[in-house]
């Protein structure tokens, strides 16, 4: 029984298999795209110095960038994937025809969405050391840092998925929550800009948090009290959102 979610997890890998050549492509050339434009062009414009950590803006913004492709991507793989294996193709309903268990399932699906996010994170941390934006070994903490990004935002919103009658609820959740968490959660510039009210509810997000530590461990700047705080906020909305995706999952596929 210990190995009935890598069953599920490899119905996922197969379906994967028949598109990964073009997401391998956008993976790749994303972040050259934007970390050309962020160095090349708008880097340019920015004074070295306007920041706290005094480092070119790529570099500064490099990590955050990173950070917000776990969230997207564990984003993507957890929403409109759920509810069709659910509500179209019933590809859960046809897994717990066999001995597998609603755990299992979910199981299976939350280690498919780690593995998409490490491995289009490795691509990513790869351009960026191509961009010489990497200043410290624990630079490379920063792939497992991704993958428990991608669960803390993954599980939740499996668990949204699971429960959502329609798909204009995911829609409502890209537009008006991962955008806004990708453009204020400290990815382009610190939060000290911004108002004081929005500034403490962007310190209350995940991604935030994400952003901070990745930019920290490549920048050599770290610290272990605050990576501390940090990893143990992101496990916690990871742990809240797997017990919120069983529950979700158990009263959507038990009938």
């Amino acid at each position: 029984m210990a190995t009935y979610p890598l069953r599920a997890y490899e119905y996922w890998v197969a379906s994967y298999r028949r598109v990964w050549r073009g997401s391998v492509v956008s993976s790749v050339l994303n972040p050259v795209l934007y970390l050309t434009a962020l160095g090349v062009g708008l880097g340019k414009l920015v004074n070295k110095g306007s920041h706290p950590l005094g480092v070119s803006y790529v570099a500064y913004v490099a990590p955050g960038m990173l950070a917000a492709v776990a969230m997207q991507i564990a984003a993507f793989e957890s929403s409109w994937p759920v509810m069709a294996a659910i509500r179209w193709t019933r590809q859960y309903q046809a897994m717990l025809a066999t001995p597998l268990r609603v755990r299992d399932v979910m199981t299976g699906h939350m280690l498919y969405v780690a593995t998409r996010v490490a491995g289009a994170c490795a691509i990513y941390l790869a351009v960026l050391a191509a961009f010489g934006t990497l200043h410290s070994a624990l630079a490379v903490l920063v792939l497992p840092l991704a993958v428990l990004i991608g669960l803390a935002f993954g599980a939740p919103i499996a668990a949204l998925a699971a429960w959502a009658p329609k798909d204009n609820v995911l829609s409502s959740l890209f537009r008006f929550g991962i955008t806004p968490l990708f453009l204020f959660s400290g990815t382009f510039f610190p939060l000290t800009r911004l108002p004081a009210g929005l500034r403490d509810l962007a310190y209350a997000t995940p991604l935030w948090h994400g952003v901070d530590l990745c930019r920290h461990l490549t920048l050599g700047t770290a610290t272990l009290g605050m990576a501390v705080v940090h990893v143990a906020y992101l496990l916690a909305f990871a742990a809240i959102g797997v017990a919120l995706a069983l529950r979700s999952y158990t009263r959507t596929l038990v009938r």
